[in-house]
């Protein structure tokens, strides 16, 4: 038996301004995008894995408006899980993500104790997105 990773869902207040940190400033590609009930899903890929899709849907979108609401509020606590992407350029990439609209630099590229070297930066709407080199 075999099991992957086919899809990680990322939830955003302003699908513009995610997409466009997401594609325009990371450089993912648009597979699909779907609108329904005034609510988006938007699916992209990065080149190096395009079998793994990161959705950015809304916090209501297929939800109830209680839930919609609980999710919503933890989103703009940034209290969301950590999104983690690794770059072949981790200063190019940072420099391009710390220069985005709406992206918040949390820490400057590091040498982590436990062998890591990373970033971290929070998108537009407020997830935490870890950034190392590969």
């Amino acid at each position: 038996m075999t099991v992957s990773i086919s899809h990680v869902h990322v939830l955003v207040d302003d699908p513009d301004a995610a997409l466009s940190f997401y594609r325009d400033t990371l450089g993912l590609t648009v597979r699909n995008e779907v609108a329904q009930d005034g609510f988006r899903w938007i699916t992209l890929v990065t080149a190096s894995q395009p079998e793994i899709m990161i959705v950015l849907s809304q916090p209501h979108a297929g939800r109830s408006k209680e839930d919609g609401d609980a999710l919503a509020a933890l989103l703009a606590k940034g209290e969301l899980r950590t999104v983690q992407f690794s770059a072949d350029d981790l200063d190019a990439t940072f420099d391009k993500v710390a220069a985005s609209p709406g992206a918040e630099v949390l820490q400057e590229p590091t040498s982590q104790p436990w062998g890591a070297r990373d970033a971290a930066v929070r998108d537009p709407a407020g997830n935490l997105v870890r950034i190392q080199q590969s």
